[in-house]
């Protein structure tokens, strides 16, 4: 099989793109103890409570495995807990906890750092147009 270097990968794009702006990003929170998922999860317990793990990886794109990886730090730590669903014992339910609360509103302040950086370099009418089009594609079935 051959590949034509005249059309370039998609995917190979996609992942570099992404690993370069979660580098900066992972860089701005390091000094809060968090990666770029965490604070990721994070900001989805607070805005909107408590999410069952299978849907929390649903809505982040993620499988259940690597969730389940990303928040074990942040149980240990004390800023999640998990919980079983009082409806469905099956089910297990994520929640912000009071300190996950206080590192997460500290660490916006390393977000905001690398969401401003990234604006500038790209500019904010480039950069809304990058979000609704990487929404697009996670909204795509291909």
């Amino acid at each position: 099989m051959h590949i034509s270097s005249a059309t370039p990968c998609n995917c190979l794009a996609f992942r570099q793109a992404a690993r370069h702006v979660s580098q900066a990003y992972d860089q701005a929170l390091a000094p809060f103890g968090l990666r770029t998922t965490q604070f990721s999860i994070l900001v989805h317990l607070a805005q909107s409570g408590p999410w069952s793990i299978q849907a929390l990886a649903t809505r982040l794109v993620m499988d259940r495995t690597s969730l389940g990886r990303t928040i074990k730090p942040l149980e240990r730590d004390g800023l999640i807990v998990t919980d079983v669903d009082s409806a469905d014992r099956r089910v297990h339910v994520l929640r912000i906890t009071p300190l996950g609360q206080t590192r997460l509103t500290a660490a916006t302040a390393g977000w905001a750092e690398a969401q401003a950086r990234f604006e500038t370099a790209m500019t904010p009418q480039r950069a809304a147009s990058l979000r609704e089009t990487l929404t697009h594609v996670t909204r795509t079935e291909f």
